[in-house]
């Protein structure tokens, strides 16, 4: 717990100021999480990171997860999925290069992690930068209190499994609890901080976006036990990998995004 606690205590000491900062700072933390979660995915895949495959994924990520403005050097004719789809032709070029020892299952799951990874840390900089600091709170305040609700009362009412084959110590109670701090922590935040919807809107939204977030470490948990690992990655002493602290977060802001609020 010690661990835990001074982890977190650091990491929030350098990510608060970043997310404060916005601009560069954002994007270039956006980019760092992003590559790093890309290497835990291949290390969890038991792939080396020191490879032709790792280098043309992480290329993806970063098509992914920069602002448009940074490829204004590129004509004006290649757009990201342009340049994506250029990323996903070198990684077939690979199963050729080496004779299917880098294999068309391999690269769909890289093809998917640029995807999965590059949008969400993408939209972690974008809701930043273009809609500003106190949307991008609610959205991670959402998450972290959905996640801490849930523990809290999983572990004083917690009776009934949620999903066992996957997580086996989340429970019902848990996820209720934890979709209930979250609209209640809505109504507060959007009382000090408008957010240009009503209290109705703002509930429903928060509602959505815990479950959703819910599901978001369900489906990292199950990659890790796909994958037959307790944590993504070791980065984070006491709390795991990056993609085991933004597992929820990877699934919410892109919402942000889908439900119009950026």
């Amino acid at each position: 717990m010690k661990t835990r606690v001074i982890t977190a205590v650091v990491a929030l000491a350098i990510f608060i100021p970043i997310l404060l900062l916005g601009g560069y700072w954002i994007d270039f933390a956006a980019v760092a999480l992003a590559l790093v979660a890309l290497s835990e995915v291949f290390i969890m895949r038991k792939k080396i990171i020191v490879s032709l495959e790792f280098l043309i994924g992480s290329l993806g990520v970063l098509v992914m997860v920069l602002p448009d403005t940074f490829f204004n050097f590129v004509p004006q004719n290649l757009g990201r999925i342009d340049m994506l789809s250029i990323i996903i032709a070198l990684l077939l070029v690979l199963t050729v290069t080496t004779k299917n020892k880098t294999s068309y299952d391999d690269i769909s799951v890289t093809a998917l992690s640029i995807l999965y990874i590059g949008t969400g840390f993408h939209y972690l900089a974008a809701i930043r930068n273009k809609e500003g600091f106190g949307l991008l709170m609610f959205a991670l305040l959402i998450v972290w209190l959905t996640d801490s609700g849930a523990y809290m009362g999983g572990r004083a009412f917690g009776k009934h499994k949620l999903w066992p084959a996957i997580s086996p110590n989340k429970t019902w109670e848990g996820s209720i609890c934890g979709v209930v701090v979250a609209m209640v922590f809505a109504v507060i935040y959007t009382h000090f901080v408008p957010l240009g919807h009503g209290i109705p809107m703002m509930l429903l939204i928060a509602f959505v976006m815990s479950v959703w977030g819910q599901m978001g470490d369900l489906a990292e948990s199950a990659l890790k036990r796909y994958y037959g690992v307790k944590d993504s990655g070791k980065i984070l002493p006491g709390h795991g990998g990056i993609l085991d602290r933004f597992d929820s977060l990877l699934f919410v802001l892109p919402l942000v995004h889908f439900l119009g609020l950026v």
